[in-house]
């Protein structure tokens, strides 16, 4: 009889053991709150820079009030956190869930310019392809997906809000392409490769029509012609210059040759 206590002590301690893990899971702050209130507290977060704190109360606002504009409103919050606290997969992924969810949603234009945003990378232009080594490596896919969302947001959209800030940024897109594949193409033509400068600069020809960079991929064209000995596409390239470009890019050559021609 003495050893009945012993006996049943390891049922006592798993007991004690799962009281201890069930007093170590945190407490739930939003259990009594409000969808509104959950709102209000994310917003707040959101306002302050605290985008990993606005996330999980977005989260947990999407089940509190799913079916209602709330909790769409909640899904566009969350991707915006996403984006802003660095994290674009995430901010895509959510971007992509609301749409496929609400195809119909008035804030679908919105949802279309965010991922746009998402993709956007205001360092593409004159200096942003520095960061980089080695320029053939760059990867341009997202500023081409970028570019979608914009265009689809401009055509589906056209009187929305952000439709004209949609457009600005698709010349800068397409300016910044045709620039970067140059960009590529005197990298080619610097190191002797000329055949890879040939195709580059053809490529930004072909791809990206009346944008500036035009004049500095038929002038690669040119002096790569040269450097193998193909006269004939070289002086047929020169008269094409000479035809489109008469005064110089932005009539600097009065002035003395554009500023990439130093090279």
């Amino acid at each position: 009889m003495l050893r009945a206590p012993f006996a049943i002590y390891p049922a006592v301690l798993a007991a004690c053991v799962l009281a201890a893990g069930c007093s170590s899971t945190p407490e739930d702050k939003t259990a009594g709150w409000t969808p509104e209130r959950i709102y209000s507290e994310a917003r707040e977060e959101l306002s302050g820079g605290s985008y990993d704190k606005a996330v999980p109360l977005l989260e947990k606002l999407e089940g509190r009030a799913a079916g209602t504009p709330l909790a769409q409103q909640a899904q566009l919050d969350k991707a915006y956190a996403h984006y802003k606290g660095g994290e674009k997969a995430q901010a895509i992924a959510a971007l992509d869930r609301f749409m496929k969810l609400h195809p119909a949603s008035p804030a679908l234009d919105y949802a279309l310019y965010l991922k746009g945003l998402v993709n956007f990378n205001d360092e593409l232009g004159m200096f942003g392809w520095l960061s980089r080594q080695d320029l053939s490596e760059r990867d341009q896919k997202a500023a081409k997906d970028s570019f979608e969302s914009f265009r689809e947001l401009s055509t589906r959209f056209p009187e929305s809000r952000y439709a004209n800030d949609a457009r600005q940024r698709m010349t800068y897109i397409v300016n910044s392409l045709a620039q970067y594949e140059v960009h590529v193409a005197r990298y080619y033509f610097q190191r002797g490769a000329y055949v890879a400068a040939i195709s580059r600069a053809q490529t930004a020809l072909a791809d990206y029509q009346n944008v500036p960079a035009q004049e500095e991929a038929l002038y690669i064209l040119v002096k790569s012609y040269d450097a193998l000995g193909m006269t004939q596409l070289r002086d047929d390239t020169q008269r094409i210059i000479d035809a489109t470009y008469p005064h110089g890019a932005a009539g600097l050559k009065d002035k003395g040759d554009p500023w990439w021609k130093v090279w």
